[in-house]
Formats: C-alpha cells, sequence, structure tokens
C-alpha cells in the first residue's frame, strides 16, 4: 500500500511540474500571438516530465491553442530511434552473453505475438549496463527478459516491434527487440515511471499500429519477391531484406541494373496481387515438407526441423518465414518503388514505400505535378512534352548567357592583367570572378588570361563560387614551366587547404573545395610555392 501511496505521489508531483512548465509554453505562444502550441513543446513535456500529450492537446484547446502533432511525431521517432540505437551499442559493448545464458536456462521466451498484441508475463530477468539487476526505476534504460512475449524481436529482416509493457504505476517504453541467445527475447526499454522488479507480473502491449504497419510491410515483401521473379524468372533469388512500417527493401540476385519498363512490370504485379485479395495463411512443417512444397529458403540460413512457411495466392508466393503478416493481401494497401540500385557483384536492390506511407508520397507528388500543371498551363497528358520542351529551352538561354558573359570578360582581359604582381621569378594574377558562373567558364577564364600572359613567366589562377564550393583553375605559360612550375601541383597544394582536392596536367589543372575561408590562405600558398 505504501508503495502505490509512494507511485501516486511522485506522478502527481511528475504532474505539477509539467503544468507549470505547460502554463509558461502557453502563455508564450499567446504571447507570441501565435495560434498552435509547438510539437517541440509537447515534447519536452512528454520526454522529460513524462507528460501525456494527450492531456497536453486537451489543455492546450481549452486556451485555444492547436498542438503540432506533425512535428511531435516526428521528435518522437528521432529520440526513438536515438534511444534504440544506444541500447544496441550498450548490449553489444558491454553485455556478456553468459548472463543471457542464465536467463536462457530458466527457459525459452513463448512468443504469442501470431495470435495477440496484450500478453499478461512476469519479468524473470533485468540487465542495466551489461549487468543483472534486482530492480530498475524511472529514468533508467535496461533490458527486460519475460517468460512469454507479444513483441517481435528483429529477424528475418523485419524489424522489432514497438509498445509498452505496464502494470499498476508502472510503464516501460520499449525501444528494441532482440534475441541475444537462440530461444530468448530480450525488450530493451527505458522506464517512463515507477520501478520494476524481477517476478513482477506486467502486460506487454504491441502497439497495433505499429504491428499493422510492420505485417503490411512483410507481407509486401513477399509479394514484391514473387512479382521479381514473375517478371525477371526463378533465378531473381532474394538474398537479403529488411522491413518496418511502410517501408521494405528487397535485395535479389541479377548481374545488371533494371530497365524503367522492368520496374514498372514488377510494380503493377506487385499491386495487382495486392488488389486481388489474395489468403494469406501461414503453417508449421519440416523442412522436408517445406522444400517439396516448393517453399522458397533463403541461402546460407539455417532453420529448426519444424519451420513455418507463409503462403500469398497460394503456389504463386511460398517462403520460409518467422515474420508477422497480414491475412489478405489487400491489406498490404500498396507498394510504390522508390528506386533500384547495386549493392555489390550479381545483387541489386529494390526499395519501396508501402500502405499509407505510399499513399502519401504519391499524393505528394500529385500535388507537385499539379503545381507544374499550372505553372505551366498545360494539360496532364502534355507535361512531359512541355518539361522536356522547357529544358532544352533553358539550355539554350543558359549557353547563350554563357557566350555572353565570356564575351564580356574578353573585353575586360586587358583591365584585369593589370593587376599581376611579381612573385619570385614569376608574373602571378589571382582574379576571382564571383558566382553565377561554371567550372567551364572559370577555365575559359584562366586559359584566356593565361593566353595573354603567355610571354612571361606567368601563373594565373581564377577562383569562383560553384554549388557553394570553391572552384580553382590554375594556368601556366611556357617560360613558367621551363623554370620548374606546374599547374597540376599548384592546384593540389591550394586545394588540399580548401578542405577539396584536384590535379591536372603541368599547363593546366582543375581544383578546389567546400571551405570559402580559406581562399586567402590557398592563395597565398600558390605565392609561397612560386617563391620557393
Amino acid at each position: 500500500m505504501r508503495i502505490a501511496v509512494a507511485e501516486e505521489e511522485a506522478f502527481l508531483r511528475t504532474l505539477n511540474a509539467g503544468l507549470l512548465v505547460l502554463d509558461e509554453e502557453i502563455s508564450k505562444a499567446k504571447k507570441a500571438g501565435k495560434s498552435n502550441l509547438s510539437g517541440e513543446s509537447s515534447f519536452l513535456l512528454h520526454d522529460t516530465y513524462g507528460f501525456p500529450v494527450d492531456l497536453t492537446f486537451e489543455i492546450a484547446e481549452e486556451q485555444g491553442l492547436s498542438l503540432d502533432r506533425e512535428e511531435f511525431n516526428v521528435l518522437m521517432n528521432v529520440q526513438r530511434q536515438r534511444a534504440k540505437d544506444d541500447a544496441k551499442m550498450k548490449r553489444s559493448g558491454n553485455a556478456d552473453l553468459s548472463v543471457y545464458g542464465e536467463f536462457r536456462a530458466l527457459g525459452s521466451t513463448k512468443f504469442t505475438g501470431y495470435e495477440e498484441l496484450v500478453t499478461s508475463a512476469k519479468v524473470v530477468g533485468l540487465i542495466r549496463d551489461g549487468a543483472v539487476v534486482s530492480s530498475i526505476k524511472q529514468g533508467d534504460v535496461a533490458e527486460v527478459i519475460l517468460d512469454e512475449t507479444s513483441f517481435y524481436a528483429e529477424s528475418g529482416g523485419q524489424d522489432s516491434d514497438s509498445g509498452f509493457i505496464f502494470a499498476e504505476g508502472l510503464s516501460l517504453e520499449v525501444l528494441d527487440v532482440q534475441k541475444p541467445v537462440k530461444g530468448l527475447v530480450s525488450h530493451s526499454v527505458t522506464v517512463r515511471s515507477g520501478e520494476v522488479g524481477v517476478g513482477s507480473k506486467v502486460s506487454a502491449q504491441v502497439s497495433a499500429d505499429w504491428r499493422l504497419g510492420a505485417a503490411q510491410a512483410h507481407s509486401a515483401t513477399h509479394v514484391m519477391h514473387a512479382a521479381l521473379r514473375q517478371v525477371l524468372g526463378p533465378s531473381a533469388l532474394q538474398s537479403g531484406s529488411y522491413n518496418k512500417p511502410g517501408y521494405m527493401r528487397l535485395d535479389f540476385s541479377w548481374n545488371e541494373s533494371l530497365s524503367q519498363s522492368s520496374i514498372t512490370e514488377i510494380e503493377e504485379v506487385a499491386n495487382l496481387a495486392i488488389r486481388q485479395d489474395l489468403a494469406v495463411q501461414a503453417e508449421f512443417m519440416s523442412v522436408e515438407e517445406a522444400k517439396a512444397s516448393g517453399a522458397i529458403a533463403l541461402f546460407g540460413e539455417t532453420y529448426d526441423e519444424l519451420v513455418r512457411v507463409i503462403q500469398i495466392g497460394g503456389p504463386w508466393s511460398r517462403e520460409l518465414c518467422g515474420g508477422t503478416h497480414v491475412s489478405r493481401s489487400s491489406q498490404v494497401g500498396l507498394v510504390s518503388i522508390l528506386g533500384e540500385a547495386s549493392v555489390g557483384s550479381g545483387s541489386r536492390r529494390l526499395e519501396a514505400l508501402v500502405g499509407f506511407e505510399a499513399f502519401q508520397a504519391l499524393s505528394a507528388e500529385a500535388q507537385i505535378v499539379g503545381q507544374i500543371l499550372e505553372s505551366l498551363k498545360v494539360p496532364k497528358h502534355e507535361l512531359a512534352a512541355k518539361v522536356r520542351q522547357t529544358l532544352e529551352q533553358l539550355k539554350k538561354a543558359e549557353k547563350k548567357l554563357a557566350g555572353l558573359a565570356l564575351e564580356s570578360f574578353r573585353s575586360k582581359i586587358p583591365a584585369v592583367i593589370k593587376s599581376v604582381k611579381t612573385v619570385g621569378k614569376f608574373d602571378f594574377l589571382h582574379y576571382s570572378a564571383g558566382e553565377d558562373f561554371s567550372v567551364d567558364q572559370v577555365r575559359e577564364m584562366a586559359t584566356g588570361l593565361s593566353q595573354a600572359l603567355e610571354s612571361k613567366a606567368s601563373i594565373v589562377a581564377v577562383t569562383a563560387l560553384v554549388d557553394s564550393k570553391i572552384a580553382l583553375i590554375v594556368a601556366t605559360s611556357s617560360k613558367a614551366r621551363e623554370l620548374g612550375i606546374s599547374s597540376g601541383n599548384l592546384v593540389k597544394v591550394a586545394s588540399g587547404i580548401l578542405g577539396g582536392g584536384g590535379g591536372g596536367k603541368d599547363n593546366i589543372a582543375q581544383g578546389g573545395g567546400p571551405d570559402t575561408s580559406k581562399l586567402k590562405d590557398a592563395i597565398a600558398a600558390i605565392e609561397k610555392e612560386l617563391n620557393s
């Protein structure tokens, strides 16, 4: 009873502290004439004070303010990923596997996630900073071992589940779920409130939204694999994958890049399979039975005697898989391929968005297309031709402007070369062209100035700001080269100071770098070389 009272008092203290901060944030927003409360403010309240975001929303609404939930969600996702990465680093860097072996000896973790999202469980072990502990409290980041769990541990290309572990007065946010040793599931958590000890009864609750997204993405991976083999042939076998809510990637054996028409066909086959509402079935059988049924297994993987086979549309897609899936292909919703690329010799990768995330991306693209259509004043079926025409006109205009700019520069050459100064045995000219020039134009300038000074032992360095970086062209006269000066060597020295690189021939070389603040130092380094 005393523990329950103490936990209630601690929660009330947290609530009061959060209310004070929320009042200040609301006051600041009103004074600034804002109509909404920033997601950063609500995230601070949630992350630092454990203040429920729904309560923040209600109070803000009462004060006539809306809440930027999109910004809040972005910050939450960043924080979760950071905490998840930190938990993984701590586990892999500090925890001796013998620690897990001790808990594994108590029995394997029963996975209930195929049948349910919420599971009653008992805490059988706690690990903090790589060491076994008897309890963890608010603010701790630790690992929790349960006797059974509904949380899917990262494996088979599927990311781990997200959610919470609850008990009276206790809230543990699950950051990551792994299988450190075979048969044992470890939940990396941050203790949002309360305290929990070994032997405590808890409720493991997977986020329904997360699991739906995860199931959609994993089933989409199987659908994409089947579509890939249908279009390219049976030799296009999966060699790896990764999926999480809204996203999937599939690595497969193939020796060349896919044409756009092949990518489009694969996408169409996959989405047609989704629209056909194919049954997704799971069945346990022996490895021999699975192989005899035509189920695809990943090369190099080791399997138990009893394996789980997932089939979509019967034999169309039949694979060994321990992941979570939708029950009908139509529940995947939509797949939209982002692109295809090489990931090594004889291996390619397809990436795609899945479900609502795919819809959001396509909707955003449609809005962009709509804006372009409105600007160009053409019907949709003429858009591609109009864009090509506009790009061609732009290229011609840029070429014409470049020609005019160079003509204007050539007329200035007699005035520019008056800035030549003597450095050691040489005549040295640095000309800063400014911005709005291409590297090719800078090279033309350097060539023109060098030709004007060809009768002397001259070195010309022309610099310009191109794509937010310093572009440098150095040209030398034949007399300067006879005295041992190389444009390539000078460019390397200067480019190193600019944080970049470069090189070229003795007569002309190109380089530069991103550090625009070091331009004077780079030119000084060239002069030092000429003086040596």
